[in-house]
């Protein structure tokens, strides 16, 4: 059991560690080379993660500034919403049975 909660803990750091390597306001976005479409995507899936992040480091934001302007915002609101639930959080659960 001891040696299954390490292997658990050590997958969630590492995964934790592959996240913060992308979050939005690192510095690898500049004017000359904004973050696109597909950046957009993922900055939108782990705004969650940067949000923590960036309570303690004042770099690191949820959105990313230095970006391609419209494209980056479609692909980073997409991912918000579907990338959560979307619309799927608002349906009326069936209740498995049909009434005749």
């Amino acid at each position: 059991m001891r040696k299954k909660l390490l292997i658990l803990t050590a997958i969630a750091a590492l995964m934790l560690a592959a996240l913060t390597g992308c979050v939005p306001g690192d510095g690898t976005y500049t004017a000359a080379k904004p973050a696109g479409f597909f950046w957009g995507i993922w900055h939108g899936w782990i705004s969650p993660v940067s949000l923590v992040i960036g309570l303690f480091d004042r770099n690191i934001r949820v959105y990313e500034v230095a970006n391609a302007g419209w494209w980056y915002d479609f692909g980073f609101y997409i991912s918000i919403i579907g990338g959560f639930g979307g619309l799927s959080l608002f349906r009326r659960k069936s209740s498995g049975r049909k009434d005749k």
